[in-house]
C-alpha cells in the first residue's frame, strides 16, 4: 500500500521510500483539472509513485505535467521512467537543467563519482527524455493548471544553479526542492519540535546564494513550505531561521577544517556532533531513526562544503 499524506484537498504527498527510508523524499500531486507532479524522485521511487497514483484513482495517462525543481538524481533521476508511464505528460524544468534530462550522461558520471558502487542500487536506471517533452521554465514564467491556479517559476539557485521553487498562489505556498533546507519529518511525527538543516551537497552549492534565495522567498510572505525532504512546513518563519542558524556554522566549521588541511570526512563527524549536541539538548534519543537520514545528508553536505572552499582557494 502507498504511503500518502493529504497535505489539503487539492495537494497530496507520495512518499518514494528514496534510499529505503520512509519519510524521506516525497512526490506531490496537485489535484486540478490537469494533474500535475512536483519531483520524480529517484528511478526506484517511480513504482511507489505509480502505487500512490493508483491509490489515489488518478491514471497516469491523465498527467498534464511533472515537474522538478532541479536535475540531482533523488529529485529528476526518475523522471524518463515515470514519463514512460505518464504517456501524455509534459517535462518542466529549470533552462539550466534541460540538456542534463536530454542527455543525462554527465548526470550519471558525477553521481557514480560521489556514491561509487551504490550508483545502481540507488539510481539506475536514468532514461534520457526526448527533446519534444521538455518544457523549460525562467524566472517569473508561469504555468496555468486548470481554470484557477497558475504556478509561478522563482529563479532560487544556492543549492544548485539549475534550481528553481514553485509558487502556488492558492495556498500561499511553495515548493522549495531543496533551496532552504531539508525539513526531518521523523522528528515532527513524534512530537519534537520542527527542525530543518540546509542541504550544501556538491557542485554548484554557493552559501550567498542560498541566503539571496530565502531571502527572496521569505519576501513573497508564503504561508507554507512545501519540502522534497519531506512534508509542508506551516511555519516559515522557523524554516528561515533555522537555516540563517545552520549555514553560517557549517561554514564556519568547514573553512576551520579546510585550513587545517583536513577533509571533508573530518567535517562531516563534526556536523554531525554539532547536530547531535543540538538533539541531545531537545531530548531526542540517540537511537531515533532521524540520524540516518541526518547522517546521509551531513556526508554529501561536507562534500559540498568542501568542493566550494577548494575552488574559493
Amino acid at each position: 500500500m502507498a504511503a500518502i499524506k493529504t497535505i489539503s484537498p487539492r495537494i497530496s504527498l507520495i512518499d518514494g521510500y528514496d534510499l529505503g527510508m520512509d519519510d524521506r523524499t516525497g512526490t506531490y500531486v496537485l489535484h486540478e483539472e490537469e494533474y500535475t507532479l512536483i519531483e520524480s524522485g529517484p528511478s526506484p521511487s517511480v513504482d511507489h509513485v505509480l502505487k500512490g497514483l493508483e491509490s489515489l484513482k488518478i491514471d497516469p495517462a491523465d498527467i498534464k505535467y511533472l515537474i522538478v525543481t532541479h536535475i540531482h538524481l533523488d529529485h529528476a533521476g526518475g523522471a524518463g521512467l515515470l514519463l514512460t508511464h505518464c504517456p501524455n505528460a509534459k517535462m518542466i524544468v529549470h533552462r539550466r537543467g534541460a540538456r542534463h534530462l536530454i542527455d543525462p550522461s554527465r548526470l550519471i558520471a558525477g553521481a557514480k563519482a560521489i556514491y561509487g558502487d551504490q550508483f545502481d542500487r540507488l539510481f539506475d536506471p536514468i532514461l534520457p527524455i526526448p527533446e519534444e517533452r521538455i518544457i523549460i521554465k525562467d524566472n517569473l514564467d508561469t504555468l496555468q493548471i486548470g481554470k484557477e491556479c497558475k504556478l509561478t517559476f522563482y529563479d532560487t539557485p544556492g543549492h544548485a544553479a539549475h534550481h528553481f521553487s514553485i509558487y502556488d498562489p492558492i495556498s500561499n505556498g511553495i515548493f522549495t526542492g531543496d533551496t532552504i533546507g531539508v525539513r526531518y519529518e521523523p522528528l515532527t511525527l513524534d512530537g519534537y519540535d520542527e527542525f530543518v538543516l540546509p542541504s550544501t551537497s556538491p557542485n554548484q552549492f554557493d552559501p550567498e546564494a542560498m541566503l539571496n534565495s530565502l531571502n527572496q522567498i521569505e519576501a513573497l510572505g508564503v504561508e507554507k513550505i512545501y519540502f522534497s525532504h519531506f512534508n509542508t512546513s506551516t511555519n516559515p518563519a522557523n524554516v528561515y531561521a533555522h537555516i540563517r542558524k545552520w549555514l553560517p556554522l557549517f561554514m564556519d566549521v568547514g573553512t576551520s577544517i579546510h585550513q587545517k588541511e583536513g577533509t571533508h570526512e573530518d567535517l562531516a563527524d563534526q556536523l554531525f556532533l554539532l547536530v547531535l549536541e543540538e538533539l541531545d539538548r531537545v531530548g531526542v534519543d540517540r537511537g531515533h531513526r532521524v540520524y540516518e537520514h541526518i547522517k546521509v545528508d551531513i556526508s554529501v553536505s561536507a562534500m559540498g562544503i568542501f568542493d566550494y572552499l577548494s575552488k574559493r582557494k
